[in-house]
């Protein structure tokens, strides 16, 4: 078993985060794992991306050759759009958020982005954003778009939840409790599918 994801979005919206907690998960269930991010000027609203592989045996790079991803998560859908040359078009997936974070003054149409993404055979875009705010986690966009992807992600719902706890646990139950309503929405989404 292995699989290929990219993470991606623009600074400051937690698409690292993410990364960080499918890592952890993935850990716990003892697989191995590999990872390379990009961080760029994230600090600036830049973009960020993470290139993580999962599998049940040893893995010799971290960086996903192009046509091979099999998952591109993204809290930004033209930061999806930039990773398409890396996803495998028959059997990959893309997920992401349907809102655009518009960081440059030539950012394209909303629904020409939406438009291409739409045209791939297997692709989940849906407003994110409106699930965080509804579940009054204003920060939890990344949470509800890990959540429609954790149905592709091969690894338990429960060890992503630990994961949540133990990454977020300092901060206080409430923010834990919140990301995993976040992350519980998202995997409906997926799951009306």
């Amino acid at each position: 078993m292995k699989i290929d994801i990219i993470l991606c979005g623009v600074g400051g919206m937690g698409a690292l985060s993410s990364a960080a907690i499918i890592s952890k998960a993935a850990l716990g269930m003892g697989m191995f794992m590999k990872q390379a991010e990009t961080h760029g000027m994230s600090q600036r609203g830049g973009d960020v991306q993470s290139h993580l592989r999962l599998s049940d045996k040893e893995i010799s790079s971290d960086l996903i050759p192009e046509g091979e991803c099999d998952l591109i998560i993204s809290v930004e859908p033209m930061e999806a759009l930039r990773y398409l040359p890396y996803l495998d078009k028959e059997n990959g997936w893309v997920i992401t958020n349907e809102n655009p974070f518009i960081n440059i003054p030539n950012y394209p149409e909303k629904e020409d982005i939406l438009a291409e993404i739409k045209k791939l055979k297997n692709s989940i875009v849906f407003d994110a954003d409106k699930i965080a705010i509804d579940l009054g986690n204003f920060k939890g966009t990344n949470m509800v778009v890990l959540g429609a992807a954790s149905k592709y992600l091969k690894i338990d719902i429960e060890q992503l939840e630990k994961a949540i706890t133990d990454t977020f646990s300092r901060k206080g139950e409430a923010i834990v409790e919140s990301n995993i309503n976040s992350l519980r929405a998202g995997r409906a989404v997926a799951d009306k599918l």
